[in-house]
């Protein structure tokens, strides 16, 4: 599997009223990408239409993979809620795609993939049974079954206190390796800690900022990380 870089340009307005203009975004591939911003200034609706999904808006230009190729079938979407199934258990939420598209389910996988994200003990409980915590691995799990090349996540970790989000954030750096990821967040802290690339996006446009030195997910006390989570938020503050 080859994880290509996407290109994303152009221009999207929802009833009439430009949500932005002349955007120009560029996603590396096999690297976190992180797109940081005010709620409102579009960011979900730039994730959803690379996703392939309805946001309301029209978009005047195109997105493209770097090696021509459609992203429909390649892409993996993890949402801010994990959206489990409340009647389902750890194994059958983290199998529901191929479920749904009526394929076999390769048990082995889904097996292992539990045990990646630590809930082997919990494969047989259902949602209301797990903590906060355990419901996103349950969702990383899903999202990884789907062996896509791209990921794209949706402020996934925001719900979760400082100490699981830390976790999960590390967890989801290691299980998502070799994959073109675009996380949107708006969380300076986040962006400085898992971005190869950080991009800050206002209704005056995007800009990209130097991510910290040394490989994510970089050290909540490394000093390098700390400036930049600094800069990222007088950044925000200036808009």
């Amino acid at each position: 599997m080859v994880a290509p870089g996407i290109r994303f340009r152009g221009s999207a307005a929802l009833d009439g009223r430009a949500l932005f203009s002349g955007l120009e975004l560029d996603l590396k591939s096999t690297g976190w990408t992180c797109l940081l911003g005010v709620s409102g200034v579009g960011k979900t609706t730039i994730l959803r239409m690379i996703a392939g999904l309805e946001t309301g808006a029209v978009l005047h230009g195109e997105i493209t993979a770097s090696d021509g190729a459609p992203l429909g079938d390649r892409i993996a979407y993890m949402a801010q809620s994990d959206l489990l199934l409340p009647w389902a258990t750890v194994r059958e939420n983290v199998s529901l795609g191929a479920r749904l598209r009526g394929e076999a389910v390769n048990r082995d996988l889904v097996d292992r993939l539990i045990a990646d994200v630590g809930l082997s003990e919990h494969a047989g409980k259902k949602p209301h049974a797990l903590s906060g915590g355990q419901r996103q691995r349950v969702a990383l799990a899903r999202t990884l079954m789907e062996n896509r090349a791209v990921i794209l996540l949706d402020e996934p970790f925001s719900a979760l206190d400082a100490r699981t989000r830390a976790e999960m954030q590390e967890l989801a750096h290691r299980l998502l390796k070799g994959r073109t990821v675009l996380l949107v967040t708006h969380d300076p802290a986040e962006a400085a800690r898992l971005g190869d690339t950080i991009v800050v996006m206002t209704e005056a446009g995007v800009t990209e900022v130097p991510p910290p030195e040394g490989p994510a997910p970089r050290a909540v006390d490394d000093p390098a990380y700390l400036e930049a989570q600094a800069r990222l938020m007088m950044l925000l503050r200036a808009v």
